[in-house]
């Protein structure tokens, strides 16, 4: 069964459609997933941008336009992920209606095991019909409190519509003294912090290079948890290669050495 996961939040700037992509990647390339990441923020589209796209024949705004299929609009990056950006026109917001947006979703459900759909910040239309849209949510924010109390105010929408909220990716932590903590925020929303991205000045490198973080830096802070995250999601645990790689050394010692305890007859 496809996964339709709203990846939302209360304010720009929180690095919600970061999230997004790198999420996509990792679950594309760790997870071997057929995924899909679209742009649901139609007035400030920027998935796009963020992957070097500055054109496509075909985008969201024409799906929604009907004047071409969902499956037309599809675009393979090479991390694995495919994406569906909107326009970065203006003149292409007329004629669009994005609340049939779960309609069109369906067409491409046989061939996808997850669509993440990066939504607009705020509580708009468009933010509404790709709530609508969802079967499951993540909210990112960052650790202070106007940010974190957006997601007190969302989750009474998202109750009363019945989605599924998978929990809060805390992003850009310092861990300073006047950021709130997990075990706060977890508190004041009720619900669970799922994964905490600390500020990485390898995220803008990537960002500069239109390439995800999780494969221009694997080895980073940010993509560690990153990769973490997206394994969560699916029920595995992530362990780095070097710790695996330790644990199978001192498992075959074990092995070797009980062998060689072992009474001969």
């Amino acid at each position: 069964m496809t996964r339709v996961i709203g990846i939302i939040s209360g304010k720009g700037g929180v690095g919600k459609t970061t999230i997004a992509l790198n999420l996509g990647t990792v679950l594309a390339h760790h997870l071997k997933k057929n995924v899909t990441v679209i742009d649901c923020n139609l007035t400030t589209s920027h998935v796009g941008l963020y992957l070097g796209i500055y054109y496509s024949p075909s985008t969201l705004n024409k799906v929604l336009r009907g004047e071409s299929g969902i499956e037309e609009a599809i675009i393979q990056h090479f991390s694995g992920m495919k994406v569906i950006p909107a326009s970065l026109s203006l003149s292409d917001l007329e004629g669009i209606d994005i609340t049939l947006l779960r309609d069109h979703l369906k067409e491409i459900f046989e061939n996808n095991d997850v669509i993440l759909l990066d939504a607009s910040p705020g509580l708009g239309r468009e933010v509404f019909a790709t709530l609508k849209a969802s079967d499951e949510v993540i909210y990112v924010t960052t650790p202070y409190i106007p940010c974190v109390m957006d997601i007190v105010r969302y989750q009474e929408v998202v109750n009363e519509l019945g989605i599924k909220p998978l929990g809060i990716v805390l992003n850009m932590v310092n861990k300073k003294r006047y950021e709130m903590t997990s075990t706060e925020i977890e508190q004041l929303t009720r619900l669970p912090v799922i994964a905490s991205i600390p500020f990485d000045k390898n995220v803008n490198k990537s960002l500069a290079s239109k390439i995800p973080v999780v494969v221009l830096k694997p080895k980073s802070k940010a993509s560690k948890e990153l990769i973490k995250l997206g394994k969560k999601l699916f029920g595995e645990t992530y362990m780095p290669r070097g710790k695996l790689s330790r644990f199978l050394q001192r498992l075959r010692s074990s092995f070797k050495k009980r062998k060689t305890e072992l009474p001969t007859l």
